[in-house]
Order: C-alpha cells, then structure tokens, then sequence
C-alpha cells in the first residue's frame, strides 16, 4: 500500500476544500438567480396578462359579429407572440371548449376536468377580484395567468354611450416560463468563474505557506533524524519559527545532545558492569560541587577480594563484583532520584547520594552484601570461616570471607572543593574502614575517621 506524505495530504484536502467550496457558492448563486428570475417572470405575467387583456378585448369589440371573433383573436394572438410578450395563450369559452390557442389546440377542442372546474369557477366569479387567478407549475416550470374577456352589451342601441353591461365572453389563459436552470448559469456563469479561479489561488497560496512553515521544517528535521541515526551526533538545527515547530527542534537538539552524552557514558562504562566509569564519575561530583548541593561520595572496596580471586578463579571474582554492583544499585531505591553509582574499576564502586539517605543506604548494602556473598563459597571454606591462600607478599595466609568497606566522604560540616580532594580524603577514610574488622560504613565526619 503506497503512503501518503504530509505534502500530498494537504494538497487532497485543498483540492477537496476548493470543489466543495465552488459547488457551494454556485448552488447558492444559482438558486438566488433562480428566484430572482421567477420573481421576475410573475411580474412580467402581471404586467403581461394586462397587455394582452386590453389587446384582445379591443379585438373583441372591433370583430363585427361573434363569428369572425375567433379568427380576429387568433391574429392578435399570432401578433403578441412574435413581439415576445406571450409564450402560449389558450382562450376558452362558457362551453369548456379551446377556442383559439397559439398551441397545438385547433377548433373547439375539448378541456379536462381540471380545466373545466377552473374554467366554471371563474365565468360564475362575482367579484373582480376572483376573475383573476394566478397558478405556479413548479413540475412543468410555469406560471398560469386567468383573464377574463369582456365583451361591452349595449341595452338601448340608440343609448350606447349611455350604459353598457360588462360580460365575461371568454376567459384567457396565459403561459409564462417560470426561471430556469439554464438562465440562472447563464447569469452566475463570470460571477461563479471569478469566485472559482479565487479560491483556487487562496488554496494555491495556503498550500504554498503549509509547505514553507509546516512541511519544509519536518522535511529538515527528517532528514537531520537519519543523519543522527546515521551517527553525526554533532549535527544541530536551527528553525526560527516561533512556534511549536520550533520547540520541537529545540527539543531535538537537546536529544542530540543527551545521545552523545548517552554515548560518552556508554564508551566510558565498566564493561563488566556497564555502569558509567571515571570520567562520568568525576563529572556528576563536579556538577554536584558546582552546584553548592550537599552530598555524600561514598566509596566501596572489597575486604580479602584478590585472595578469593586466585583461589575461585576469574569468573568467580566477576560474580563477586557483579553481585556488589546490584546490590548497590538496589539500594538507590532508598535515595532520589538524581542518586548516582559508577564503577572504578576492580572492586571498587563510587555511589552519590543526599546526608539524609546516606545512612538507610549503607545499612542495605552491608546487609545485603553479608548475606549473599556466602553464597559464593564452598562448603568446606564457609565451615571453616577462612580460605587459604597467598597474600601480595607471596605468603601462604588464612583470609576470612570477603567483607565490604564503604568511606564516606561529605561536605556537610567542611567545605569541598574539587574531585581531587575528595578522593584524597576518601583514601584516608578507607584506610580506617579497612582496619575495622567485617563490613563497615565510615563517614569522616565521624569521629572514627580522624
């Protein structure tokens, strides 16, 4: 399955955005113009409707007799459809009959029910008001406009111009086009490509800003990601957004530089005991120093470990180191959580850890180291409660089982100044752990370490 980028996502959603937004406005510009035309179109049948009743009323007066009326209406109505003020005209006797039309109706042409029912409800109308009807097809898209056809009587012929009895003769039915599709896109057709072309060049130039301000920073910071990986660990960014894009490549360059720091430690541990060496050591009790933080530097050796080494062999000597490293490690579970622990070398351990918690922790490890160091011996050795085995001198000695000696080294009642001076300090207070017999925590500020 191919995978969308960010770049062609936008684009999609632009695309989307930009027809959806066309179509929208046109609807509604084509559905206003549909109304206005129909508006239009019922004004025009109004006004129309009067045009054409006069005209025909004064065809119907000038006709000399009833017959020749129908002939002389048609030719009226042959006339004001070519001017374009009608579309279609039916006229319509008392008899429910199509007398003239300027449709498809010849002669007497029968009307249906509807028509008929119409029809009779507007020749026994008997207000003004209710001869006049108006009726919306909205299926066929037209409007139909009823007029009554009045013929003038006289009573007294020698009194024409005296009174006259107004009578409805026939009644007209006019057709008008209500507005339509075609028109209304007609009307809106520049409107609607001026909108068009717009919002495409909005999109166009959003889609363009998205790029520049979203898309380039994340292509750059892909792109620094595999250089990383690759192991350029000095490789830094710079993207002045002043947005969130560039809290995330400050939060990128601050990882760059814990992976390198990561790797100075991970070069410089124990590979034994993977935990950070001399130099991570000498820099956690600088940052400690520098910070004016009071703490405790406390320094671990094992009692009788070469003796136990030559006789177990190596690999036992490693586990005796490895069981010291864990059960120093688990006893930072009683410190903070900014305690530290490194690894000289050898047998010694170096752990950093606040006055207060410096005590419970020493506790545990002394504890936890007597009690699981016997482990490492034979049967016979621990009966005994001594090895035999030859010192550094070359002589054959009796070492009893190996115990732990932790020299405590604080500023909490004397200033400290650098690391040098407190591994020279370190170095006297072990000296007096080491003459303690079994395992031992000295501080020295404890009396015991003068």
């Amino acid at each position: 399955m191919t995978r969308l980028t960010i770049q062609s996502r936008i684009i999609t959603y632009m695309i989307v955005t930009t027809v959806a937004l066309i179509a929208v406005f046109t609807f509604m510009q084509v559905n206003n113009q549909l109304k206005t035309l129909t508006q239009q179109n019922i004004l025009r049948a109004k006004f129309g409707a009067m045009l054409v009743k006069n005209a025909l009323e004064n065809t119907m007066a000038e006709a000399s007799n009833a017959k020749q009326q129908p002939e002389a209406l048609k030719e009226t109505l042959t006339g004001l459809k070519q001017s374009g003020i009608i579309e279609d005209v039916e006229i319509m006797d008392k008899d429910a009959g199509i007398i003239v039309s300027t449709g498809k109706y010849t002669g007497n042409t029968a009307l249906n029910a509807k028509e008929q029912h119409i029809l009779k409800s507007l020749f026994e109308a008997k207000t003004q008001a209710q001869q006049y009807q108006s009726k919306i097809d909205k299926q066929k898209k037209i409007i139909l406009q009823y007029v009554p056809l009045i013929q003038a009587v006289c009573l007294a012929p020698d009194a024409a111009a005296t009174y006259q009895e107004k009578n409805i003769t026939y009644i007209a039915k006019i057709t008008y086009k209500l507005g339509n599709i075609n028109n209304a896109l007609k009307s809106v057709y520049l409107p609607c490509i001026f909108i068009a072309i717009m919002i495409v060049l909005a999109n166009i130039f959003l889609t363009i800003m998205l790029s520049k301000t979203i898309i380039g920073p994340l292509h750059i910071l892909n792109n620094a990601s595999k250089e990383i990986a690759a192991g350029k660990l000095e490789l830094r960014i710079n993207l002045a957004t002043e947005d969130e894009i560039e809290e995330v490549a400050n939060t990128f360059n601050d990882m760059t530089v814990a992976l390198v720091n990561m790797k100075a430690r991970a070069e410089n541990a124990n590979p034994l005991t993977k935990l950070p060496g001399n130099n991570v050591i000498h820099e956690e009790i600088e940052k400690r120093l520098n910070d004016k933080r009071k703490f405790v530097v406390v320094y671990s050796d094992l009692d009788n470990f070469k003796a136990f080494n030559d006789k177990y062999g190596i690999g036992a000597g490693d586990k005796a180191i490895k069981l010291t490293a864990q059960i120093m490690q688990d006893s930072l579970k009683l410190g903070s959580a900014d305690d530290f622990m490194g690894h000289e070398g050898g047998d010694d351990f170096v752990l950093l850890t606040t006055p207060e918690a410096a005590k419970p922790i020493t506790d545990y490890i002394i504890s936890e180291f007597d009690k699981n160091i016997r482990a490492l011996y034979n049967k016979d050795d621990l009966e005994r409660g001594y090895i035999v085995s030859k010192s550094r001198e070359g002589e054959t000695k009796q070492f009893p089982i190996m115990t732990l000696s932790l020299a405590g080294v604080s500023n909490i009642s004397r200033p400290l100044n650098s690391y040098g001076e407190i591994t020279n300090i370190c170095a006297s207070v072990k000296k007096v752990a080491k003459k303690t017999p079994g395992s031992v925590f000295v501080l020295d500020t404890m009396p015991e370490a003068h």
